[in-house]
C-alpha cells in the first residue's frame, strides 16, 4: 500500500541532486519515492538548544557536509517554559532561527515535540512543575493534553510559514518518546498538532516498545534504532546487556536493548502491520553518553559496523543518535536528567556535556567516524535508487551469542540480478577473528576466482552486477561525472570482473589515475574524504599552563547508590572536596577561534569554571576533557579546575581505557589543540 503526498521537498532533493520544484513524493514498503526515484536518505540528530545560536550556521553546514540529509531535533518543553506560561524562545532556544538556518543551508527537519522526549534532560523535557499538577503524565487526561495543547501551539508559533508548503525545511513530526501505551494518546496528539496548523509530508513515532494498542496504518511511521552499548544499563559489568545483537545481520528491525532501565525485558515483536512501512531508523548509535555509574567508551568501528549492519538488513533510512553532540543550556535548575527529579529519575547525567561520542562532538570537533560513515553516506545517495527495493537475505544465522566467532557475518541486498554484499567481521570488544577460505554466491554469481581471508574487524559493501561491473571486492563510494569510485578494503585482495575481464591484484592511485576505465580505486582516507569540502583547522603553537593549588580533601565522599540503585553522581556541595588547578590561556587562544582546551586527567569527576561559573564537567573514562574556548565569557583567560579523586571499588563501570588501578586524581597534561 502506498501513501501519496504532494510537497515542497525542494531543499531536501536539492541536496539529493533532484530539481528544485513541487516533486511528487510518495511512499511504500520500501522506501520514499521522489517524482518516481527512490531516495535512501541520511538523518543526523542535532538538539539546537544545545548548541549556541551562533554556531548554528557553522553546525549544519558541518553536519551536510558529512553527507547528512535531514536533521532531526527534540523540542525539549523544559528548555522553552521551565516556568509555567512563560515562554523563552530566545538564544539558543529560537527554534525560528534555527529553522531559518537549516532554510538557508538547504537541510530538512524532522521535529520531534514531545511533550515527552527524554534525550537525557531533566524529567524528559516534562517541566518540574507540570508534576505539581496531580494529573498522569503522558496520558489522554485533560490536565495533561491541555498543557500539551498549549505546548504545540507554541511550538507552531515558531513553524508556522516554515513548513513545506510553505518552501519550508520541517519536513515531518514526531509524537512523543518511546511510548509503550495506548495509540489513541499519540493519535490525540496528532489531531491536537493537525488542529492547530500543523500540515506536513508525514509523521512518525519511536517503533519501540510495542504499544498496547496501535494506531491506525499509514498515520506514523514507526522509526527504530540500536545502540553499541548503553549508559543505562544497571549492570557494572563490560558488554553487559544484549547489545551484540546489533552486530548481526536480522530481519527483525528493532531492538531490546535501548531504555531497558525504562522498559525492561523486550521481546522481539513489532506492532502488528509495522512491516508494511518502509525499514526507517532515528536512533542508530552515533555514540553514547556517559552516565556516572556506567561509562562506555565509544568506538569509530562501533557506529560504522552499526550502520553497515542497519543497510545490510534492509534499513532504507539511516538516522543517527546523536550525530552532533551539545551542551546543556542554563536554566533555573540544572538541565540534566538525575535520579533526584520527580521523573524520568532513571541515571544520573552530566550537568552540562551532552557530548555523546558523536561524530560531530560537543565543540564541533569531527571525530573519527564522522570521516568513516561519510564514505557510506555518499554511497546511499548515489546509489540509493538501486538500493532501497532490494531485499535482504541471511545466509547466516540470525540468532547469535556474544562474540560468537564460528563464521562470516555477511547478508545481501537483490533486485532483477544486481546485488551489493554486506560484510561485517565486527563486534564490539569481541576480537572477531579472521575468516579464511571466503567466496559469495549471489545473483548466480561466485566470486571471487579465489577463496580470501576476511581480517578482523573487517566491514565492507561489495557490488554485483551494478554499473557493469560483474563483481568486486572494493567498495563502492560513488559515481560522479562518468567517474565510478571505489575503496580498497585493508587487507582484502581486489579482484574485479568487468568488460569480461578480471582485474586481480589491483592497488589504489590515488584519484588521479584510473585503475580501469573509468573506475577509481581509493585508499581508506582518500574514500572517507572524497568529494570533501570542509575545513581543517591548523595548530598554532599556543600553550595554557596549569598549577595545582589545592589538595583533594581526605577522605573523599561517601558515594551513594540512589532510588534507581545505581550510584550517584556528586552534587556541588562535594567539590569544595575537590583538588583544584589553575589553568591559563593565553588572549589570543580565546579570541581566536576553534581553539580547544584539552585536559588529560585522572580521575572520577572534573568540573570546569569561569568565573566561579560552572561551564563544562566530565565523567572520566578515559577519553580526554575538552572545551571550546571560544565560549569563554569576554576577557577571560583564567579558569579553575576541579577534581574528585578516585576510590577503591567503585560502583561504576570504566571502560579498559580508563586507568582506574589506584584512587586519587592527577592531571597528566593540558594544551590547546585546533578543532579538528
Amino acid at each position: 500500500m502506498k501513501q501519496r503526498f504532494v510537497l515542497f521537498f525542494a531543499c531536501l532533493f536539492c541536496f539529493m541532486g533532484l530539481r528544485a520544484q513541487v516533486p511528487t513524493v510518495t511512499w511504500d514498503e520500501h522506501s520514499l519515492i521522489v517524482d518516481g526515484k527512490r531516495v535512501v536518505p541520511v538523518m543526523g540528530e542535532v538538539h539546537y538548544s544545545r548548541i549556541p545560536a551562533d554556531e548554528w550556521e557553522r553546525e549544519v553546514r558541518r553536519i551536510k557536509a558529512g553527507g547528512v540529509t535531514i536533521i532531526a531535533a527534540y523540542v525539549f518543553w523544559n528548555h522553552v517554559e521551565e516556568r509555567e506560561g512563560v515562554f523563552d524562545w530566545s538564544g539558543c532556544r529560537d527554534l525560528r532561527r534555527f529553522l531559518e538556518v537549516c532554510k538557508k543551508e538547504e537541510m530538512p527537519v524532522v521535529l520531534r515535540l514531545g511533550p515527552f522526549c527524554h534525550g537525557e534532560v531533566r524529567n524528559g523535557g516534562i517541566p518540574d512543575w507540570m508534576f505539581a499538577k496531580g494529573c498522569k503524565m503522558r496520558e489522554e487526561n485533560a490536565v495533561f493534553m491541555r498543557h500539551a495543547e498549549r505546548l504545540y501551539r507554541q511550538i507552531f508559533t515558531q513553524v508556522q510559514g516554515l513548513q513545506w508548503k510553505d518552501g519550508g525545511p520541517v519536513i515531518a513530526a514526531q509524537f512523543d518518546n518511546e511510548y509503550r501505551g495506548r495509540g489513541s494518546y499519540l493519535m490525540a496528539l496528532k489531531k491536537i498538532a493537525l488542529g492547530i496548523g500543523f500540515d506536513l509530508p508525514f509523521y512518525t513515532r519511536t517503533g519501540w516498545p510495542e504499544l498496547r494498542t496501535p494506531v491506525p496504518f499509514g498515520e506514523m511511521l514507526p522509526l527504530y534504532g540500536d545502540y553499541a552499548d548503553g549508559f543505562w544499563e544497571r549492570s557494572t559489568a563490560e558488554t553487559a546487556g544484549n547489545y551484540y545483537k546489533a552486530f548481526n545481520f536480522k530481519a527483525f528491525r528493532s531492538s531490546t536493548a535501548i531504555a531497558t532501565e525504562q522498559l525492561g525485558e523486550q521481546k522481539e515483536k513489532l506492532d502488528k502491520g509495522d512491516d508494511r512501512y518502509p525499514y526507517f531508523t532515528c536512533e542508530l548509535g552515533g555514540g553514547m553518553m556517559t552516565a556516572y555509574h556506567r561509562r562506555p567508551y565509544i568506538y569509530p568501528e562501533d557506529a560504522y559496523s552499526l550502520a553497515i549492519v542497519k543497510l545490510g538488513s534492509g534499513s532504507n533510512l539511516l538516522g543517527y543518535y546523536m550525530y552532533h553532540g551539545g551542551t546543556n543550556p542554563e536554566g533555573i535548575t540544572y538541565l540534566n536528567e538525575t535520579q533526584r527529579t520527580p521523573g524520568t529519575n532513571y541515571n544520573d547525567l552530566p550537568v552540562k556535556t551532552y557530548d555523546f561520542q558523536a561524530p560531530l562532538g560537543e565543540f564541533g570537533q569531527a571525530n573519527p567516524h564522522y570521516f568513516t560513515l561519510r564514505k557510506l553516506h555518499l554511497f546511499m545517495k548515489d546509489y540509493g535508487d538501486m538500493l532501497a527495493p532490494m531485499t535482504a537475505s541471511f545466509p547466516c544465522p540470525q540468532d547469535i551469542k556474544k562474540g560468537d566467532d564460528s563464521f562470516l557475518r555477511w547478508s545481501y541486498r537483490s533486485k532483477d540480478g544486481s546485488g551489493f554484499v554486506f560484510v561485517n567481521n565486527y563486534e564490539r570488544l569481541q576480537n572477531l577473528s579472521a575468516k579464511k577460505n571466503v567466496t559469495f554466491d549471489v545473483c548466480g554469481v561466485k566470486f571471487p576466482s579465489r577463496p580470501v581471508t576476511i581480517p578482523a574487524g573487517t566491514m565492507c559493501i561489495f557490488p554485483v552486477n551494478v554499473d557493469g561491473i560483474r563483481y568486486a571486492t572494493a567498495q563502492l563510494i560513488a559515481r560522479r561525472d562518468g567517474k565510478i569510485y571505489m575503496e580498497q578494503i585493508a587487507g582484502v585482495p581486489v579482484e574485479i570482473a568487468v568488460d569480461g575481464k578480471v582485474l586481480k591484484n589491483v592497488k589504489a592511485r590515488g584519484q588521479a589515475k584510473p585503475i580501469y576505465k573509468n573506475i577509481y580505486l581509493l585508499a581508506g582516507d582518500e574514500a572517507s574524504r572524497l568529494f570533501y569540502e570542509g575545513t581543517v583547522h591548523e595548530d598554532i603553537g599556543l600553550n595554557a599552563t596549569c598549577t595545582k593549588v589545592k589538595e583533594a580533601a581526605v577522605p573523599a565522599r561517601k558515594i551513594s547508590i540512589g532510588v534507581q540503585k545505581v550510584a550517584e553522581e556528586p552534587v556541588d556541595a562535594d567539590f569544595d572536596a575537590a583538588a583544584v588547578y589553575r589553568i591559563t590561556v593565553p588572549q589570543e587562544a580565546v579570541s581566536k577561534f576553534h581553539r580547544m582546551l584539552e585536559i588529560d586527567y585522572r580521575g572520577d569527576v572534573a568540573r570546569l569554571y569561569a568565573g566561579g561559573k560552572l561551564i563544562a564537567d566530565n565523567f572520566y573514562n578515559g577519553r580526554k576533557f575538552l572545551f571550546g574556548l571560544w565560549r569563554l565569557p569576554e576577557g577571560c583567560t583564567e579558569l579553575e579546575l576541579r577534581i574528585l579523586p578516585l576510590q577503591e571499588n567503585m560502583p561504576v563501570y570504566f571502560p579498559r581505557e580508563a586507568e582506574t588501578d589506584k584512587p586519587g586524581e592527577k592531571v597528566l597534561g593540558v594544551q590547546i589543540v585546533p578543532v579538528p
